[in-house]
């Protein structure tokens, strides 16, 4: 099994993302450079982590969406490779037009950075299957633009085909419908605000977030 941290200009979240998948997979990760034209041969995982590509610049996300890099993942997304992002990683796959929607600035106008509750809605995917479904969980966030918004269409059908993975049990920060995290209509991409990687470790506040590694370690392994 081989994963991979996709490591952009502004990122600062990779060095969890890649602990949290050696910890759980027990095999380190490839390190992937936002500047490289090609993704590593034999690729299982790709992990897009949180921080803030490129400063934030024009939107979040989506200098870093046209980076080199992302043709690459956009194309092993199509073949069908798991591929997560994760805060930033979610806004670089919502401008890859990887995921629909897009995420704004925070209701409230400021950065919100606290452990909150989800609530498991699809325990089916691939990314969530070690969880329980209406199971409530705590994960750390840390944003600025979180705030997911889509049109009632595309809601609908988020909800119709179960691609609302998470959601928020205490809206933060004004995301429609309460939304936190959605999958692609293969399943196989998560986009997610909320930091998984920060949860892995009892003794770093909680270890909520493991589950979900092993979700998808398990699902590749036992593939």
């Amino acid at each position: 099994m081989k994963t991979a941290v996709v490591t952009f200009p502004g990122s600062n979240c990779d060095r969890d993302m890649w602990v949290a998948l050696r910890d759980v997979s027990g095999k380190e990760p490839v390190k992937v450079w936002h500047g490289d034209a090609d993704l590593p041969d034999g690729l299982d995982f790709i992990a897009l982590p949180g921080g803030f590509s490129y400063g934030d610049y024009l939107r979040s996300g989506a200098m870093a969406a046209n980076s080199p890099i992302m043709r690459s993942v956009v194309t092993a997304a199509e073949r069908g490779v798991p591929v997560l992002g994760v805060c930033n990683g979610f806004q670089v796959l919502t401008e890859a037009q990887l995921l629909p929607g897009a995420l704004m600035r925070n209701a409230a106008q400021t950065f919100i950075c606290r452990t909150v509750p989800l609530v498991v809605e699809n325990a089916t995917s691939l990314f969530t299957s070690a969880y329980s479904k209406g199971e409530t969980i705590h994960i750390p966030v840390a944003h600025h633009d979180g705030n997911y918004f889509a049109d009632d269409a595309t809601l609908d059908r988020l909800e119709g085909e179960g691609r609302v993975a998470f959601r928020y049990a205490e809206n933060c920060n004004g995301s429609r419908r309460d939304i936190a995290g959605v999958l692609n209509a293969k399943g196989n991409v998560l986009g997610m605000m909320p930091h998984p990687e920060r949860a892995i470790e009892d003794d770093h506040g909680g270890s909520d977030g493991r589950r979900l590694f092993e979700s998808v370690i398990g699902s590749l392994v036992g593939a």
